[in-house]
């Protein structure tokens, strides 16, 4: 449900969302999926486009009944995994890739706008570069561990936060000397 929700927001605005779930008692797949989207919408709210992750969410969750659930999802190979969540309307690769990574603890890198600033700024890499293309980038050079790529993801996530946010705090960067963007506002 984090990942649907996460698009466009803050992780805090989704805790605050999830919060209110939970005092509904609307913290299920089976909840979500059949109360009135009106409801789940207002419940909602603090994650922005609360109508349209409303949808988005029962989307997902109409889905993943209608699919077994996780006893049977989990034995899905992950790239047939991965084109069956790309087929439910309001999951785009990231979000894939994030339930394939966190939920199903899948050996998938997620790759998110933190992940291109951070090595288009180091230089590591052009920034245009389909998701797929960086995705597998990231998977060859590491080994298959969800577990380190969660961290590896989370630090990344972390970094771009600050120091390498929007408006980059360079001269409190641990990464300036190897950066294009520290080395430019010298």
């Amino acid at each position: 449900m984090g990942a649907v929700l996460t698009q466009n927001t803050s992780w805090s605005n989704v805790e605050k969302a999830i919060a209110k779930l939970r005092a509904e008692d609307a913290l299920s797949a089976d909840n979500i999926a059949t109360v009135a989207k009106f409801k789940l919408a207002e419940w909602l709210r603090p994650v922005g486009y609360f109508n349209l992750k409303a949808q988005r969410l029962q989307n997902f969750c109409r889905w993943y009944l209608a699919a077994g659930g996780f006893k049977l999802l989990c034995v899905v190979e992950t790239e047939a995994l991965r084109r069956q969540l790309l087929t439910v309307n309001g999951i785009g690769f990231e979000t894939a890739d994030d339930i394939l990574l966190y939920a199903f603890e899948r050996p998938v890198f997620v790759i998110d706008a933190y992940t291109r600033r951070l090595f288009s700024r180091l230089g590591l890499i052009q920034g245009n570069e389909s998701y797929k293309a960086l995705r597998m980038l990231f998977e060859w050079s590491l080994p298959p561990d969800p577990a380190l790529y969660g961290e590896y993801h989370a630090l990344i996530v972390r970094h771009a936060k600050s120091p390498c946010a929007s408006r980059p705090a360079c001269e409190k960067c641990a990464l300036r000397a190897r950066c294009s963007a520290a080395l430019g506002s010298e």
